[in-house]
């Protein structure tokens, strides 16, 4: 029985080998068939996982390092007590340079004790803008916002519109001395003090943290935008982000820019000329002979829209990014930016994205359209700069403050040779460039660091020129690191 047993166990055996060996040959013979990769259903290669990886990489804003706003006041910090005298203010340039101006002049109202009247905007500039502070700021908002601050009134007292007033050209770039001292004086004889020009008043550094931080609160917070032109900017933001994550491009390929910098790449010789003449006969405007050559070899030009292209494929943006183009009217026009859209066709501006009927209220007014750029470019997932000027510095500043988004700024100098090789062919489009661009722009993108003092070497005024611009990095008087707490396991 038992032999018979073993028997029956030895053929169960056998019979339950063969089945595996015949399920193994049939998967072996079943998986040996090669996929069709050309299957509208296409599985991702390790290069598809790799590119998506890449295009994420181009959106990410640098790392944080755990910094957020920090702009409360001090302790110590006071409501204002009784006003000296009052403030007027005519503040000079474009939207961007008023800005800075008018948040330097709340801060120097603080400093004298002064009742701030409502700025005059500059109406006289290139630009002939006719709006006034309430056209394109929230009036209400900024008295209220920096209550606690300031006391601001819309207009001065009648009684003193037509009396004496003392009129200061403040000193450039000045610290609390010479406000607590040299300007507080005239109050012994005036009621009013007229500061002539409101842009690089007061110093970058070495101020009370209490006035850096009442700066900020100023910028940031106070000095918002008017209701109009807030709900303008947001419907410009939700249409270009439709098409997707976008670059706001500041481009600054102007008439006004070109003519003022000399700068002539990629312009016909009647179109320099034009600049030419623009310049000379601008009054305010000191530098009359430029070398073009000399001053886009220093990085001192702004990138043209064809320089602008060939820098965003190098830096691996596809041909399907939207860009919205922060900037005035386009020097030439379409023959300027027919190099730029042939790389990148989905170009948008405030223009393309709104009707006729939508932009009326803002048309015709330089500081207002200005604005609305501002938004979009505040807002948008990359924001790229082709020249370093009030604007350029403002929204980096700004996207900082909100938690250093994506900024990247071109290194023009660099550029120049390296777009100046492709020029002579000793150079081509491709992996190398590539590479050599991204290396130079790896530390160019808006990562957090302290603002940046004076050169080395420089004296006076110029040791001050030199310095970073307060508004273009407002760490680490605004910025502070958030502080996490200790995990402990029990």
């Amino acid at each position: 029985m038992q032999k018979k047993s073993w028997r029956t166990l030895a053929a169960v055996r056998k019979v339950l080998t063969c089945a595996i060996c015949s399920i193994a040959l049939l998967a072996l013979f079943s998986f040996s068939k090669v996929p069709n990769f050309s299957d509208p259903v296409k599985l991702p290669t390790l290069d598809d996982s790799s590119g998506i990886l890449e295009t994420k990489k181009l959106w990410k804003p640098p790392p944080g390092l755990n910094f957020v706003p920090c702009v409360e006041p001090s302790p110590s910090y006071t409501s204002p007590t009784e006003s000296r005298g009052y403030l007027l203010v005519h503040t000079n340039g474009g939207l961007n340079q008023m800005r800075a101006g008018i948040c330097d002049m709340v801060a120097v109202a603080r400093i004298l004790n002064a009742t701030l009247v409502i700025p005059e905007l500059d109406q006289r500039s290139f630009w002939k803008d006719s709006s006034n502070f309430s056209n394109v700021f929230d009036e209400d908002h900024f008295i209220n916002a920096l209550a606690n601050d300031i006391k601001i009134i819309k207009k001065l007292p009648k009684e003193l519109a037509t009396g004496p007033r003392a009129v200061k050209l403040f000193r450039s770039w000045s610290g609390m001395n010479y406000y607590q001292d040299e300007i507080a004086r005239l109050w012994e004889e005036y009621e009013v003090i007229r500061a002539s020009k409101s842009d690089s008043r007061l110093a970058n550094n070495n101020l009370p943290l209490d006035i850096q931080r009442l700066r900020c609160r100023a910028c940031y917070e106070a000095l918002r935008f008017a209701p109009q032109i807030e709900a303008m900017g947001k419907l410009l933001v939700n249409r270009m982000r439709s098409f997707g994550s976008y670059i706001a491009l500041h481009l600054r390929f102007e008439k006004d820019m070109l003519a003022f910098s000399g700068c002539t790449q990629d312009l016909s010789s009647a179109e320099a000329d034009e600049l030419r003449i623009i310049r000379e006969n601008t009054r305010y405007w000191r530098d009359k002979e430029i070398n073009p050559i000399e001053q886009r070899s220093r990085g001192f030009c702004p990138l043209t829209p064809k320089e602008v292209g060939i820098f965003l494929s190098a830096l691996g943006y596809p041909s399907s990014t939207p860009i919205y183009i922060a900037a005035g009217k386009i020097y030439g026009g379409d023959s300027h930016m027919a190099d730029l859209r042939s790389h990148y066709p989905i170009l948008k501006s405030k223009e393309t994205l709104a009707s006729v009927e939508e932009l009326e209220p803002f048309t015709n007014h330089a500081s207002q359209m200005a604005a609305l750029d501002y938004i979009v470019s505040v807002e948008s997932g990359v924001f790229i700069p082709s020249y370093t000027g009030n604007m350029a510095r403002a929204v980096e500043g700004h996207r900082r403050f909100l938690g250093h988004k994506k900024t990247i700024s071109p290194d023009r100098k660099a550029l120049v040779g390296l777009f100046d090789k492709l020029e002579q062919g000793t150079l081509e489009e491709g992996k190398n460039f590539s590479d050599r661009v991204i290396e130079i722009h790896r530390k160019r993108q808006g990562s957090p660091r302290k603002r940046k003092g004076p050169v080395a070497g420089l004296k006076g005024k110029e040791k001050l020129r030199s310095e970073e611009p307060f508004y273009e990095n407002p760490l680490p008087d605004c910025l502070c690191r958030k502080e996490f707490p200790v995990q402990t396991t029990l």
